[in-house]
């Protein structure tokens, strides 16, 4: 198993055992179950909006473990470690995308057949809401490892750490939500966002991780 194998392994197993990976999904659900309540029993209203809170109850749950991604092991002194050992910040950065997409969007993913459910989505729109996630959601944990790595080294870095990520997330939540009525163009927006974040948070994470350590 390489580098990247062991870190993954290794933050997957934290998030699990700690029990970390199930907030995530239990803020999810809670969305999806409180929501009707606000907006009150209209189903013709809530299969039309459904879609659009299950892309934002993603983008929460993708930033709730965000304080856990980067700063424990910063401050434990493990990243040192692994860059002593001649690793790339950057290798290590991905990592932990890799594992965090892990952690929390399969369980997501799973928990939307029953949010839809409670949302009355139909069929044709689950299908819309799960193939969007699925391609946007390495995006969401792409944006919560650099932003992780950004304020690992700042007070209160779950709050200073949302502030950033959520605005950044705008256009994933538009063409995540979007692509319930916008066909495949919206989808192929949707992945090319989520490709150059994935393809760019890494480094910026790496740089940052580099930075707080100097």
């Amino acid at each position: 198993m390489g580098v990247v194998g062991l870190l993954v392994a290794r933050d997957l197993r934290r998030a699990w055992i700690g029990g970390g990976a199930l907030l995530p999904v239990a803020f999810f659900l809670l969305v999806a179950i409180l929501f009707p309540f606000a907006v009150g029993p209209d189903s013709a209203l809530l299969a039309r909006v459904g879609g659009g809170v299950l892309w934002a109850a993603a983008l929460l749950a993708a930033l709730i473990p965000i304080e856990r991604l980067v700063a424990p092991d910063r401050d434990a002194g493990v990243i040192d470690q692994w860059l002593v050992r001649g690793e790339y910040a950057p290798t290590i950065a991905f990592a932990k995308l890799v594992a965090h997409w892990l952690a929390f969007a399969p369980p997501v993913l799973i928990a939307a057949l029953p949010a839809a459910a409670l949302l009355g989505l139909p069929g044709e729109a689950l299908i819309r809401v799960e193939l969007g996630l699925l391609i946007g959601t390495p995006g969401l944990a792409a944006l919560a490892i650099a932003t992780a790595a950004l304020t690992a080294s700042l007070r209160g870095a779950g709050a200073i750490a949302g502030l950033m990520l959520l605005p950044l997330a705008i256009p994933l939540l538009i063409f995540g939500a979007g692509s319930l009525d916008g066909g495949m163009g919206t989808l192929k927006l949707l992945g090319a966002v989520s490709l150059l974040l994935v393809a760019g948070a890494p480094f910026v994470a790496g740089a940052a991780i580099r930075a707080s350590l100097d």
